[in-house]
């Protein structure tokens, strides 16, 4: 089966694979505020997607409905605070952990289909305990290393949670909307979200030097028009289960590069508990297949 796949779209899902392992690092390293990034890369992306949007999908902006236009508000509310929570624990935790954690998206997915009703496949349940049993393992570890770190990890499993929420909206939206539509209108509520946090908080929105405007520049290019673009342009040959099992490889591919760049270095017990959330979203993505 694996020899039939088109070798492009392989090749745009590696790309897309780089970009998403590209951005925890990049926040981390990323001297300003954890908010005003998030802010900043929406705002950004809405300034490349908009245009083309306006010109390319302006009848169909005008005639969505009221029902989906609450619903992809409501997604965007829930992306912003994906990032609002995400992004911080890049600066509490390590990115190995931040990473794993906020991945787990999936099996907060399953568990919010199992209350609306849905019921999954008993290798999705399996594979949801052996990814649970890496958290437990993982928040263990960093309880061990400091308080600040399990803080972090917290964060992290909230991002999580709330962008479960958010695909599941997003989900439902585009059963009769198109992405780009989508897409512009929940990257436009995420910016204006957050930028009433920032502006609430007090979060410092500029004053930067050219190399900060370009790291955040060049982290909405690689996560969000690189990274998540292109797995949407090639989950529709790849299959949903190839796509989704492939982005897991953002854990060890943010790991390593956090490791040779910032020289953080996951603690020797992590690496237990990182390989058996690897391996618990693996046995949910292919039991989500049948």
């Amino acid at each position: 089966m694996a020899g039939r796949l088109p070798r492009a779209d392989l090749l745009l899902l590696a790309v897309s694979i780089g970009g998403i392992s590209l951005s925890a690092p990049l926040i981390t390293a990323t001297a300003a505020p954890a908010l005003a990034i998030a802010c900043w890369r929406n705002v950004m992306s809405v300034g490349v997607l908009g245009p083309y949007a306006l010109l390319r999908h302006r009848a169909e902006l005008r005639a969505i409905s009221r029902r989906a236009l609450l619903l992809a508000v409501a997604a965007g509310v829930l992306l912003a605070l994906h990032f609002a929570l995400w992004m911080p624990s890049l600066r509490m935790t390590s990115v190995a952990s931040a990473t794993a954690l906020v991945t787990t998206t999936p099996l907060w997915t399953i568990l919010l289909m199992r209350l609306l009703g849905r019921r999954a496949p008993r290798a999705v349940w399996v594979g949801t305990c052996v990814a649970f049993t890496g958290v437990l393992v993982l928040t263990g570890v960093d309880l061990t290393l400091a308080p600040r770190a399990l803080a972090g990890d917290a964060l992290a499993l909230g991002a999580g949670l709330a962008a479960a929420g958010y695909m599941l909206l997003g989900a439902e939206v585009r059963r009769t909307v198109s992405t780009t539509a989508y897409t512009v209108v929940c990257y436009t509520t995420t910016a204006l979200v957050l930028l009433v946090v920032c502006l609430v908080s007090g979060t410092t929105m500029s004053g930067w030097s050219a190399g900060v405007w370009g790291q955040i520049a060049l982290l909405m290019v690689a996560a969000q028009l690189l990274g998540h673009s292109l797995s949407n342009r090639v989950v529709r040959t790849l299959g949903p289960s190839v796509t989704s099992t492939a982005i897991l490889l953002e854990t060890p591919g943010a790991a390593l590069i956090a490791a040779v760049w910032l020289g953080q270095w996951p603690s020797v017990w992590a690496y237990p508990a990182l390989a058996l959330i690897l391996l618990g979203l693996v046995l949910v993505a292919r039991g989500g297949r049948r």
